[in-house]
């Protein structure tokens, strides 16, 4: 609302919006390795926008190496569950 801009809440357009494919799963090793994706494509949406704020804006960029680095995290937890 800040940015002039309105919250798409609606979880009709939910799948359309994401960056990740919905994955319905069954199996718990599916569900994990569909995870391990989901976080790899969160890791290369965060490295995009990082690439491109640059230096620009080093408070935004900060704050989006932290979230990077805890999907990286969460990318290693799914990995080694699989192994």
């Amino acid at each position: 609302m800040q940015l002039n801009g309105y919250p798409d809440f609606d979880p009709a357009t939910l799948t359309g919006r994401s960056h990740a494919e919905y994955d319905d799963s069954s199996d718990v090793q599916s569900m994990v390795r569909a995870n391990l994706i989901a976080e790899r494509v969160a890791i290369e949406s965060y490295r995009q926008m990082i690439e491109k704020i640059g230096d620009t804006d080093p408070t935004t960029r900060q704050m989006l190496v932290g979230i990077m680095a805890v999907e990286e995290q969460h990318a290693d937890d799914m990995r080694d569950f699989l192994s």
